[in-house]
C-alpha cells in the first residue's frame, strides 16, 4: 500500500484530498500546521472514520529537519502547505518567500534523498497573472502580480529544476479558483455566500469586472488522484481548469438570486487590489490533463455553489466565519 503524505492537510483543498485518499483507501500522514490551539484545522472537522484511519503530525513546513522527518517512509506527497491570500502577501512578502520558495525547497529536498515515487507540487493560476490569450494554456507566460504570485512562480521553477538536474518525479499541478465547503473567507465565493447566509443585504465586494474559471473542490481533488495515476504528466504542467468563466460581478448576482433577492452589491475601495497587481481574466485550458489523465470536470458551476450554500446553511459551519470583517 503506497503511503502518501499531504502537506497543507489542514487547509481548504488539503483537508479534502486527505479525505478522499483515506476513501480510497491510501495510507495517509497529514502534515498540519503546528499552533498553540492544538488545532488541526479542518481536519478536525472529518468524520470518526477518516480520523480513525489517519496519521496526523504537526510542524512546519519552513522547518527542513521536521519536514525531512515526516517524510520518513512515503511514498508520494502532495505539497499543499502555502500562504495564498494575495492582499496579506502585500504586507508581509517576506513569510511569503519562506513559506511558499523555502518550504517547498525543503519538501523537494527531503522527497530526493527519500527517494519518493512522485511529488505533486501545488501551484496556482495567479502565476498566469491577467490572460494575454484564451484559454490559458500551459506554455502562457508567467507574471508574477503580486508577491504571492511571485513566490508560486519561484516555487514551481524550483520543482522544475529538481526534475530536470535530479530526475525527481515531479508534477506541477496547477489548479485554477477552487471553491467549496471549507474555503477560507479570504476567497472570493465563500465571503459571499457566507455574508448572504448570515442575513447581511449589503455584500462588500472589491473589483467586480475580473473574470475567474471556478472549479468545484471535489474536481480538484479527484484531480490530483487523477494526475498521481498517470505517468505520462511526470516532468509537466497541468492546470485544472473548466475552461469556462464568469465575471465576480455576474457570479454575486448568481449567488444573490440563489439566497437573498434583496441584496446589493457594494465595492469597497479597501478591497481592490492595486491597478496593476489586479489579474483581470483567467480562463483556463483543460486540453493537457484530459489527453493525459483520465479527469474531468464533474460539477457545474450551478451544482457546485448550490452544495457550497448548503454546507453555509448550517449553523456549525456559518459561525467560523467573520462576515462584518475583511478578511484579508
Amino acid at each position: 500500500m503506497k503511503k502518501i503524505l499531504v502537506t497543507g492537510a489542514d487547509g481548504f483543498i488539503g483537508s479534502h484530498l486527505v479525505e478522499l485518499c483515506v476513501r480510497l483507501g491510501f495510507n495517509v500522514r497529514a502534515f498540519t500546521y503546528y499552533n498553540s490551539f492544538n488545532s488541526n484545522g479542518w481536519i478536525d472537522t472529518l468524520s470518526k472514520d477518516i480520523l480513525d484511519n489517519l496519521e496526523i503530525v504537526s510542524g512546519d513546513i519552513r522547518d527542513a529537519y521536521f519536514v525531512k522527518e515526516a517524510m520518513k517512509n512515503i511514498n508520494i506527497v502532495f505539497h499543499l502547505a502555502a500562504l495564498i491570500g494575495i492582499p496579506y502577501s502585500y504586507y508581509a512578502p517576506d513569510s511569503y518567500v519562506d513559506t511558499n520558495i523555502k518550504g517547498t525547497l525543503n519538501v523537494l529536498q527531503a522527497s530526493l534523498e527519500n527517494n519518493l515515487d512522485r511529488v505533486l507540487i501545488t501551484s496556482t493560476s495567479e502565476v498566469y497573472g491577467t490572460a494575454q490569450y484564451v484559454p490559458i494554456d500551459e506554455n502562457h507566460p508567467k507574471q508574477p502580480q503580486s508577491p504571492y504570485s511571485a513566490t508560486k512562480i519561484s516555487a514551481d521553477a524550483l520543482a522544475d529544476s529538481f526534475y530536470r538536474s535530479f530526475g525527481l518525479p515531479v508534477t506541477i499541478v496547477r489548479p485554477f479558483n477552487t471553491y467549496g465547503p471549507r474555503q477560507s473567507a479570504r476567497a472570493i465565493i465563500s465571503t459571499i455566500i457566507s455574508q448572504l447566509s448570515a442575513g447581511v443585504e449589503e455584500i462588500k465586494l472589491g473589483a467586480l469586472e475580473p473574470t475567474r474559471d471556478f472549479v468545484f473542490v471535489g474536481d480538484t481533488a479527484q484531480a490530483f488522484i487523477d494526475i498521481l495515476n498517470s505517468n505520462k504528466v511526470i516532468g509537466q504542467e497541468i492546470n485544472i481548469a473548466t475552461q469556462e468563466e464568469i465575471s465576480i460581478g455576474d457570479l454575486a448576482d448568481l449567488l444573490i438570486n440563489l439566497i437573498n433577492p434583496e441584496a446589493k452589491i457594494i465595492s469597497e475601495g479597501k478591497r481592490l487590489r492595486p491597478k496593476n497587481s489586479e489579474v483581470d481574466r483567467l480562463l483556463g485550458s483543460n486540453k493537457k490533463i484530459k489527453e493525459l489523465t483520465n479527469w474531468s470536470s464533474k460539477y457545474s458551476l450551478e451544482d457546485g455553489l448550490k452544495e457550497t450554500i448548503e454546507w453555509f446553511s448550517k449553523s456549525e459551519n456559518l459561525v467560523r466565519y467573520k462576515v462584518h470583517e475583511y478578511n484579508v
